[in-house]
């Protein structure tokens, strides 16, 4: 990968972590009310459980953006985490965070799919 991608894929981690740095303070949404109504209480839950769902994720991205800035910083950007080969430019422009190839994320979803808790239980 050329010096000038590198800096493209730096650049745009960079605007991604500034995006979702400040929206991870912002826990308006996963404050408990009480309302005497139990619609409007089962309304207010489950408005909830999406915010702190959406936070989490947001959470993860930003966890994986900053571990892809310290492989830029390491030299080892664009290498996958499983079997060590080069991840697609198509597959980085995408998801520029992403840590694995497209055939070891394939597995690594499908190995997720057959052991996941809800399929066991």
């Amino acid at each position: 990968m050329s010096k000038s991608e590198i800096n493209k894929f730096r650049a745009t981690l960079a605007a991604k972590q500034t995006e979702l740095a400040p929206r991870l303070r912002q826990r308006d949404g996963i404050t408990i009310e009480k309302t005497p109504d139990a619609l409007d209480e089962v309304q207010l839950a489950t408005e909830r459980e999406l915010t702190t769902r959406n936070l989490e994720r947001q959470s993860n991205v930003l966890r994986e953006v900053r571990a892809a800035l310290e492989r830029i910083r390491q030299g080892s950007y664009g290498m996958c985490l499983n079997c060590d080969e080069e991840i697609g430019l198509r597959r980085l422009n995408a998801v520029p965070w992403t840590p694995l190839c497209i055939a070891c994320q394939e597995r690594d979803d499908l190995e997720g799919l057959r052991w996941s808790p809800a399929r066991a239980a």
